[in-house]
């Protein structure tokens, strides 16, 4: 009977942890932005990009005070473009965080992101994200960047 009970238990934690097919589908967009991102292929970062998305980043100055930068998403993909195939960039997610109601979705991802292999900064990105109907797109993103508050973990990865 204990077995069983535990089994049970263990099924309905596994079965809490699945993800729906709605999650599964905006953890694919933003999968395939960040391998487009690792490849610098702009085309397949641009296939998951709504057409007028906004791309903004939370940073703080040399005084210490907190600033918000917008980017355009022209100068961003130019930017990947333009980066010499000798420099190694990778931006490794920890975990996703999804919400979705209906065409509107939101995911909260904590990264590390590593230049040449080694830790050059962390943060969070949070992307908003619409569904057009046939695939999820990314609308909105926003991200975070730190040096000196990466945790030990991160510098480990």
């Amino acid at each position: 009977m204990e077995i069983r009970l535990t089994l049970i238990c263990l099924l309905a934690f596994v079965g809490a942890l699945a993800q729906s097919p709605e999650e599964d589908g905006i953890k694919k967009t933003i999968d395939g932005f960040f391998e487009g991102f690792h490849k610098r292929d702009t085309a397949q970062m641009r296939s998951v990009l709504w057409k007028n998305v906004h791309m903004q980043r939370i940073g703080t100055d040399a005084g210490g005070k907190p600033f918000i930068k917008d980017e355009s998403v022209t100068d961003f993909l130019n930017s990947m473009a333009s980066l010499p195939d000798t420099l190694e960039i990778e931006e490794r997610l920890h975990f996703y965080t999804i919400q979705n109601d209906g065409a509107m979705a939101n995911a909260w991802t904590p990264y590390s992101f590593y230049i040449q292999g080694k830790l050059h900064h962390c943060g969070v990105n949070s992307f908003q994200l619409f569904h057009d109907g046939t695939a999820w797109k990314i609308i909105y993103i926003i991200d975070t960047r730190q040096v000196e508050a990466c945790s030990e973990e991160e510098k480990a990865d």
